[in-house]
């Protein structure tokens, strides 16, 4: 990896909101607009870094535009060093901490940084990052929320275009038999070699989680994410010991000591930290060796354009997590063959704005 010296020169952000293809309802709440924030670093030499966070609300959304006004004024002529800049970032967020909506644009303004370095260097993410661009296997997670188990059976046939060879389907229905019939029904229709993946997005009580998981141990279930609370890892190792299923969790990682406390519980067979929460392209690489310390499997959440350039980097890389939210807002978005997701050969992360499709789906 060789850093071509690129200095800071401002930071800018729009905040849109754009309709999602399929509806997510999940136990806690249905959501059907992608929010996002789209976070630009421009440098002195010319060169943009792009990079995008998901805020789940407008509010969030454009409440973060002026936060990035102010990060820009407070990093303006830095020099693009990530482990410097990180650093700054997070002294700049130390008192309200860095976590939350902070933590997207922390994430994502590191993030737009390492794309501008790869896009300097004229690679790919994946190679500046010291691994080869190579495919990389994602399930299809748009989609598959709390919905009657025919209608399920029905999205999930439709979510394996493109070859796919794993979907999700979330749970969460508050009883046991409206979540085992839902299950059966998509699992029915699936051909044997597609993996379900389950996610209850922490519906359930420690004594409800050990019930469920258990009956979903004859299922052919992939993995159980996120049965409980996400935080409470001594829970979450009991049934990780009591079910034959692997138990997955790592979405709400805000940083790497919450990983590293879950991982010291053995909380759960496998890990999969989010972009915006693990600290973007900086936090991915200290998680990923975290993951790789404890011998984990390591798959991604959401973010799927940058996420699959990080996992082609990391040890023990598992599962891509696809959603298709960004993709009209981009001029070339990623391409699926096979059901594995292409990494593209154009030097950085890969994503430049269709300026077109980001003023209209703009929040003003």
């Amino acid at each position: 990896m060789t850093f071509t010296a690129l200095t800071l020169r401002s930071l800018s952000a729009t905040a849109v909101t754009l309709p999602m293809k399929r509806p997510l309802g999940t136990s806690a709440q249905t959501i059907d607009k992608a929010s996002l924030l789209l976070v630009n670093l421009h440098t002195e030499q010319g060169v943009t870094g792009q990079a995008y966070a998901f805020c789940y609300l407008s509010s969030i959304a454009r409440s973060l535009v002026p936060v990035v006004a102010e990060l820009s004024a407070a990093l303006a002529g830095q020099p693009l060093v990530p482990f410097d800049l990180a650093n700054r970032i997070n002294r700049h967020f130390k008192l309200p901490g860095v976590v939350g909506p902070l933590a997207m644009v922390a994430s994502s303004v590191d993030t737009a940084m390492w794309d501008a370095l790869a896009i300097a260097a004229g690679m790919p993410l994946a190679t500046f990052l010291g691994a080869a661009p190579q495919p990389v296997r994602a399930y299809n997670s748009n989609g598959l929320g709390l919905m009657p188990p025919q209608a399920a059976a029905d999205e999930a046939e439709a979510l394996l275009e493109d070859g796919f060879r794993g979907v999700k389907l979330r749970l969460g229905r508050g009883e046991i038999a409206l979540d085992l019939a839902a299950v059966r029904a998509v699992r029915k229709r699936l051909p044997d070699h597609v993996h379900l993946m389950v996610d209850f997005n922490q519906a359930l009580t420690f004594a409800d989680a050990m019930q469920y998981c258990l009956a979903l141990d004859t299922e052919g279930v992939y993995w159980i994410e996120e049965p409980i609370r996400h935080d409470d890892y001594h829970h979450t190792a009991l049934i990780a010991r009591a079910v034959k299923t692997p138990i997955q969790i790592g979405e709400n990682f805000a940083g790497l000591p919450p990983m590293a406390a879950a991982l010291a519980a053995s909380a759960s067979d496998y890990v999969m930290p989010d972009l915006d929460r693990i600290g973007g392209v900086t936090g991915w690489q200290r998680a990923a060796g975290l993951a790789a310390a404890y011998n984990r499997e390591v798959s991604s959440h959401l973010f799927p354009e940058v996420s699959a350039h990080l996992l082609a980097a990391t040890p023990g890389r598992h599962w891509l997590e696809y959603v298709d939210w960004a993709v009209p807002l981009l001029q070339e978005p990623m391409r699926i063959v096979d059901g594995m997701a292409i990494i593209p050969d154009r030097p950085g992360n890969g994503m430049r704005w269709d300026e077109v499709a980001v003023a209209k789906f703009r929040l003003d």
